[in-house]
């Protein structure tokens, strides 16, 4: 209860700091560390995680916490969004050529409505029963502060049979 507390406290200082602006306080992390924190208190049923991760220690500059409760929302969206089913969450990075990570976290649920992908990082906008909208607004601030990006990718392409949501994130190599 102490830990989690303490970790509460921290993040609502954070927050405070992104709603005032500042930038976040990034320094480098292996992605693996942040995962493990990401993945701490998911709501039942849990999900399938599948880690596609080149090389095993990718390492980024970002705000452990920060980055770990921007993961944290699209995993537990995506477990929401299947439930009472586990979903198949895959979570991919690698390092570019360019000296960024980019990370992207895929599941096999229902996907995005269409009518509201491209309002989905708004404030306030949600397609789940009970949802507040602001997990993924506060996920573009998150990326944003740290001179990265956030992205629902497009998977209405022909090519693309399957269902469920892929985001794609872009934050500075380590």
């Amino acid at each position: 209860i102490e830990r989690a507390a303490r970790l509460a406290h921290g993040i609502v200082d954070d927050l405070m700091a992104l709603a005032r602006g500042e930038p976040a306080h990034a320094e480098p992390v292996t992605l693996a560390e942040v995962l493990m924190l990401a993945r701490e208190m998911l709501p039942e049923p849990g999900a399938e995680l599948v880690d596609e991760i080149v090389p095993s220690d990718l390492r980024l500059r970002a705000h452990v916490g920060l980055l770990a409760r921007l993961l944290h929302a699209l995993y537990e969206n995506a477990i929401h969004a299947k439930a009472p089913d586990r979903p198949r969450i895959v979570t991919r990075a690698e390092r570019t050529a360019n000296g960024r990570v980019v990370i992207e976290v895929s599941d096999d649920g229902p996907g995005v409505p269409r009518e509201i992908a491209s309002s989905l990082f708004d404030p306030l906008v949600t397609a789940r029963a009970g949802g507040t909208g602001l997990g993924l607004a506060l996920a573009r601030r998150i990326a944003q502060a740290h001179a990265g990006s956030i992205v629902l990718v497009d998977r209405a392409a022909p090519a693309s049979a399957t269902t469920g949501a892929t985001f794609r994130i872009d934050f500075p190599a380590a």
